[in-house]
């Protein structure tokens, strides 16, 4: 074993009274139970799936507001709008010290919204929805997100097998000059152009969205994943909405 990703999370939400201290504990001891693992097998790197969702907290963190696509040396908030962002932004400083306290090369992930074969119905983002409604003929049921849907709404959206070719390329580079990389596309995909992609495939898909939205739209700057590493995408929006769709149709679930 020369190397670990690791990409599952916890969801420690405070919903339930009483269970937010072991929750929490349960998502810090996760990763770190993870690090005792890399360091005890020896592997060379160790990556570990941060958010996009560190960069939201306002103007003055780098988020959205600020403008302009979202570097990884931007400033980020000490505050975070849910939990999922909070506890990656936790797990970044952590990690961050045991990098420098065991000599473990911990690499930090910032993944976009990513989608397509063996996804879920996201809670931030409407394209699985989307997708799963066109590939079985019915309405998309919406009721998930956290927000309300629109056509103007955008996000930097990337196709799962580009996601995972990017972490790929980052896990089994010789040499990495950062601890941090941005995985995305690089560029805003709004609902209106996921309609359009996905009816080209499915013809009369219903899949309508109202108007407005588009206010802000999240991108990174993966400028420091393609010099390190030479990615380059290779799924545009039609192309992933093609695919996805197949999967679906061949009887696959999700």
């Amino acid at each position: 074993m020369t190397g670990i990703v690791h990409l599952a999370g916890s969801y420690p939400w405070p919903a339930v009274p009483g269970t937010a201290v072991e929750a929490s504990r349960q998502a810090v001891g996760g990763l770190l139970n993870v690090v005792q693992a890399a360091q005890d097998w020896g592997v060379r790197r160790l990556g570990v799936a941060s958010t996009i969702g560190v960069y939201f907290g306002g103007p003055d963190a780098g988020g959205p507001d600020a403008g302009g696509p979202l570097r990884e040396d931007a400033r980020l908030s000490l505050t975070a709008p849910v939990s999922i962002p909070t506890f990656k932004k936790v797990g970044e400083m952590l990690g961050g010290f045991l990098a420098d306290a065991t000599g473990l090369d911990i690499v930090n992930y910032r993944i976009s919204g990513t989608w397509g074969p063996l996804g879920h119905a996201d809670p931030f983002f409407a394209a699985p929805a989307l997708v799963h409604a066109a590939a079985r003929g019915t309405a998309p049921d919406l009721s998930h997100l956290v927000e309300p849907a629109f056509a103007g709404d955008g996000l930097d959206l990337n196709y799962v097998k580009d996601t995972g070719r990017a972490i790929a390329l980052l896990q089994l580079a010789d040499r990495l000059n950062h601890r941090t990389y941005n995985v995305g596309s690089g560029r805003a995909t709004t609902n209106a152009q996921l309609v359009e992609a996905i009816r080209k495939v499915v013809p009369g898909a219903a899949i309508a969205l109202p108007d407005g939205g588009g206010a802000h739209h999240a991108v990174l700057d993966i400028s420091r994943l393609r010099e390190d590493t030479g990615y380059r995408a290779e799924y545009d929006t039609e192309r992933a909405a093609a695919d996805y769709v197949a999967w679906l149709r061949a009887g696959n679930r999700r």
